[in-house]
């Protein structure tokens, strides 16, 4: 017996299809909303660094940014990706800026509590800030302020135009333009040729600036959440960049110059699409550029 065939009348496909369209609609929303915001992905890649000291052959560091602790974030998922990184058990842990959503100080203490989740005592942590942390407008120097002393105070080395050491490789970090507080050169004079080096930058059109002479290697970014949205094949509609480029992942620059932009954990408002929380873990080699 041949199989029996139902065919729909124009009116029934019309109303097939409208169903169909407002479910396929509303799952999607319900993905972009509640599933990917909070579906971190761990980026795990090597990072080939010149100069690298021997002892730190194969070390692993953590880049995690832009965490947003604030009115819009979920604060449960927060603190949490913030204990699954020390869970990690990284050498070192790099933050790359926009901490909190804030208008003033209203929020400091909230992300002191979600930063302490690090470990900074146990792990070294540097950190710089980004735009979001100078509140409303970026001109709120006291909400920057009140947090890099806080976060001093457990132990974070917040870099402001400055350089540490992290076991003999120096990591660079400038403040954040947006808040007219970088100085890229003033951070490079301080910086030895002769040494390793890994510079954060909150904001990766920075490296388009003409401010990076006597720097050669790795400038790490974030700023961008990744555009949040991305249209499959197309990319991300909207960034806060002037380089489209510099929509996240890695890219070649100039004169010996690589950048890693990092999609960040936290998010402006509660969406993604194709662009899933990141935490990067790299594996430092001395092994030169490959």
């Amino acid at each position: 017996m041949l199989p029996s065939f139902t065919c729909l009348n124009r009116r029934q496909f019309l109303r097939r299809s409208a169903a169909a369209t407002v479910f396929t609609g509303a799952a999607t929303g319900i993905y972009t909303w509640s599933w990917e915001p909070h579906w971190i992905e761990v980026v795990e890649r090597p990072l080939t660094v010149r100069d690298l000291p021997p002892a730190l052959s194969g070390a692993r560091v953590v880049q995690i940014s832009d965490l947003h602790v604030g009115p819009i974030v979920d604060e449960t998922y927060i603190t949490s990706a913030m204990g699954r990184v020390a869970a990690m058990r990284p050498d070192a842990i790099l933050v790359t800026g926009d901490f909190m959503t804030c208008r003033g100080v209203e929020q400091v203490e909230r992300t002191l509590h979600v930063v302490a989740h690090l470990q900074p005592r146990q792990t070294p942590v540097f950190a710089i800030m980004g735009n979001h942390d100078y509140g409303h407008g970026w001109r709120n120097r006291e909400a920057a302020e009140q947090l890099t002393d806080g976060m001093k105070a457990c132990g974070i080395n917040v870099l402001r135009n400055s350089a540490a050491d992290f076991r003999g490789l120096q990591i660079a970090g400038c403040d954040d333009w947006w808040a007219d507080r970088c100085d890229v050169p003033g951070t490079i004079a301080q910086l030895d040729d002769r040494r390793g080096a890994i510079f954060l930058c909150h904001n990766p059109d920075v490296v388009d600036l003409p401010v990076w002479s006597g720097y050669e290697g790795w400038i790490l970014a974030g700023h961008t959440h990744g555009g949040q949205c991305c249209v499959p094949g197309y990319g991300p509609p909207i960034l806060p960049v002037r380089n489209k480029r510099y929509a996240a992942g890695e890219i070649t620059l100039d004169a010996g110059r690589r950048l890693y932009v990092n999609r960040g954990l936290g998010y402006k408002h509660r969406v993604r699409f194709f662009s899933r929380p990141e935490i990067t873990l790299f594996h430092l080699s001395a092994n030169g550029y490959s």
